[in-house]
């Protein structure tokens, strides 16, 4: 049998010329990444170390993207112990406030991974980079310690679940509709430790941006990597912002699967998931009356300038309800800053919108939008387990940039055509 496209990136940084699903290799690192929460505990692990040195300088990514700015003591010296090892190992790639963005959004926009590379990170949704043609999963803080001290990691290739894309999304459906879906369909378990490889000529109707939002929630279903065939708008992207050769890996006509779904995206309507798990998940149809209390816009999976601008689409001319808190995020400082070029933050703070610099924050429930007992949110970040966003009482529903701004001026979920959209 043939490989993925996954096991072929593999094979090649183990230097073989095949590998299987199952089997246990050693393969060099592109890229390792840490943040601000996961870093510190790495940095402790590579002390007790006989190696002193990174195995290079230029391979490792600190970003302090969790609680940036500090949002108390604990936080500013998990952030002081990562500024101090990058100084001491000359880490090329440091950022912290006032450069630092949502690292899943960062590295790409930086040009730090391109097709072909396997990167590892110590953290879950690390997984985003398969947008890109890459080999990309998140790591525990021990196997990033290793990653900085000799370059190389451990893995068990994956076997691997083809969803094949067909069709042309309608107006307002997004790369986040369709893995919603698509999580809602397998589970949350679905895909657990196998490849999640989307292929199709639906892909073509899809931004690299709704390629990011899909290839970072494959850890919701379980999935040890998310990834995507490199086409022209992939090529684009990285010619745009790396200068760094990349390699096209494409799966054998004869690789094997475990299972494989046809999707068509035409037929498919905006997508909510309920409390307490991503696959709990509705059609926008389906919803009901369910009222909010706050709107949350951004994150490493809808933090970028298309979802900023689809937001504003949104809410522009328009205010959002009374006794509802809306809190937009853009996931680095370049889309922030072009969101004020575009005019885009003008129409935020005019609906009645707070903007907060990049920041994981609300996200996991760290600051910048803590929820209280009872009180409900519809938010684009990506799990909306039990106190996700705060209190264990509290409930976070999953959306759509369109539908969270639909949401946060009408006071209930709903899609943008309640508004005439």
């Amino acid at each position: 049998m043939g490989m993925t496209m996954t096991q072929k990136i593999l094979a090649k940084h183990a230097g073989l010329d095949k590998v299987e699903a199952g089997q246990l290799i050693m393969a060099k690192l592109d890229l390792v990444l840490g943040n601000d929460v996961t870093a510190p505990v790495a940095i402790g692990e590579m002390k007790k170390m006989n190696k002193k040195d990174v195995f290079d300088k230029d391979k490792i990514a600190l970003v302090m993207d969790h609680f940036t700015p500090c949002k108390d003591i604990k936080s500013a010296q998990l952030s002081k112990c990562a500024r101090e090892f990058a100084h001491e190992h000359h880490i090329t790639h440091f950022y912290e406030t006032g450069e630092v963005g949502i690292e899943h959004a960062l590295l790409p926009e930086k040009g730090l991974v391109v097709a072909g590379d396997v990167v590892i990170g110590a953290d879950s949704h690390t997984c985003t980079y398969g947008a890109l043609g890459a080999f990309s999963t998140g790591v525990g803080s021990t196997d990033m310690a290793a990653g900085m001290a000799t370059g190389e990691a451990w893995f068990k290739v994956p076997s691997a679940i083809k969803f094949n894309l067909t069709g042309k999304p309608a107006k307002w459906v997004s790369g986040k509709d369709i893995i919603l879906y698509i999580i809602g369909l397998i589970g949350v378990d679905g895909a657990l430790y196998r490849s999640m490889e989307f292929v199709g000529d639906g892909i073509a109707h899809l931004s690299m941006d709704d390629r990011f939002a899909m290839a970072n929630m494959a850890i919701e279903a379980g999935g040890k990597n998310g990834i995507f065939p490199v086409d022209e708008k992939t090529i684009e992207y990285m010619k745009e912002h790396s200068n760094r050769e990349f390699e096209v890996f494409e799966a054998d006509a004869d690789a094997e699967y475990d299972e494989e779904y046809t999707i068509d995206l035409s037929k498919l309507r905006p997508i909510v998931s309920f409390p307490h798990l991503p696959e709990n998940t509705k059609t926008i149809d389906e919803v009901g009356d369910v009222k909010i209390d706050q709107v949350v816009i951004g994150s490493c999976t809808n933090g970028r300038i298309e979802d900023m601008r689809i937001a504003a689409k949104v809410l522009e001319g328009r205010h959002v309800a009374p006794g509802v808190r809306t809190i937009i995020f853009p996931a680095t400082q370049a889309v922030y800053l072009q969101a004020i070029e575009e005019g885009l933050m003008a129409t935020f703070i005019k609906a009645g919108a707070a903007v907060s610099t990049p920041t994981c924050g609300p996200c996991l429930g760290g600051h910048m939008g803590i929820l209280a007992e009872g009180e409900r949110a519809i938010a684009t970040t990506n799990r909306n387990f039990v106190g996700r966003m705060g209190h264990p009482d509290s409930e976070v529903y999953l959306a759509s940039p369109a539908v969270a701004a639909a949401s946060a001026v009408t006071g209930k979920i709903s899609g943008p055509e309640e508004l005439g959209l």
